[in-house]
């Protein structure tokens, strides 16, 4: 018995862990769900402009404010276009905006967060207090400020919305780095003379992985609604290119006799928000139920 129990295989710890978080992650319901919910936007995202019955600026004269039928199942808005076509082509800009923020604050913040956590010293008191100033201000309003200054358009939506969130990130990747620098295992890196570049990012680094995961995945419904609150103030994409908040802002002006209009992107940016909000809850669970 004992030469059986000498002989198997014991799994690393790290191992061990992460094999544990994705058996619970499997057997959430809820978080596979709002995962395929999730990935149906992404599908459409990429394939919406192949299975969109018309192009997002063909007009149809004579059928303008056109209610929903069988020709057009969302109906067509005051120029004639067709809504849904232009709902599934919005669906990629939307995307691309909301992993664009996501991609600058996560990234950044993650790094900034570790450098920040290891350095010490008067360089993370100054960060602190600059990002204090910063959280201070609401991210949207810190992108208006932004758009209003480059201009608007997509890529000064993703800028401005990034550099917002990335202050909030960094403190928390900071907290966890910091439980981390006090480790031994640090100590024991840098006593062998490995270089703070080495230990930030080959040490330190993976054992805060899962947390940037889990923030990311928690300010993106944000994102989404901060880039089409934009949009809807007319500092995004703007017209004629397809975009749900500029829908959403065109169909409030029309909201009496033509509702269809603001329904149609108001429910698709509802679904989308909601899933990605459960789905970011359940896998905090997943990733840290202890904590969560």
């Amino acid at each position: 018995m004992a030469e059986t129990l000498l002989a198997r295989p014991i799994a690393p710890p790290t191992i061990t862990r992460e094999r544990s978080r994705l058996e619970r992650a499997l057997h959430d319901r809820l978080l596979l769900l709002t995962g395929g919910v999730i990935a149906i936007y992404v599908l459409v995202g990429l394939i919406g402009p192949l299975i969109a019955p018309q192009g997002p600026y063909a007009s149809h004269p004579g059928l303008n404010f056109h209610a929903p039928d069988g020709q057009f199942l969302l109906g067509t808005d005051k120029e004639g276009r067709d809504v849904l076509s232009r709902l599934l082509y919005g669906t990629r800009f939307t995307l691309i905006g909301a992993f664009g923020v996501m991609a600058i604050a996560a990234l950044l913040g993650f790094i900034y967060g570790l450098v920040t956590a290891y350095v010490g010293g008067w360089f993370d008191s100054l960060s602190m207090r600059l990002f204090d100033v910063i959280l201070s201000f609401p991210p949207l309003v810190l992108a208006i400020v932004l758009v209003a200054t480059f201009g608007p358009g997509l890529y000064s939506v993703i800028i401005g919305v990034g550099l917002g969130y990335l202050p909030a990130i960094a403190r928390i990747i900071r907290s966890e780095a910091m439980v981390q620098r006090n480790q031994q295992y640090v100590a024991a890196a840098e006593g062998l003379g490995f270089s703070s570049v080495r230990i930030i990012f080959k040490h330190i680094m993976p054992n805060t992985t899962s947390q940037i995961i889990v923030q990311a995945s928690m300010n993106l419904p944000y994102a989404i609604i901060d880039i089409a609150g934009l949009s809807f103030l007319g500092f995004g994409i703007q017209p004629p290119t397809p975009d749900w908040g500029g829908m959403l802002a065109e169909g409030q002006r029309d909201l009496l006799f033509a509702p269809w209009l603001a329904i149609a992107p108001a429910a698709a940016i509802t679904v989308l928000v909601l899933a990605w909000n459960v789905f970011g809850a359940r896998l905090r669970r997943a990733v840290d139920p202890k904590r969560y």
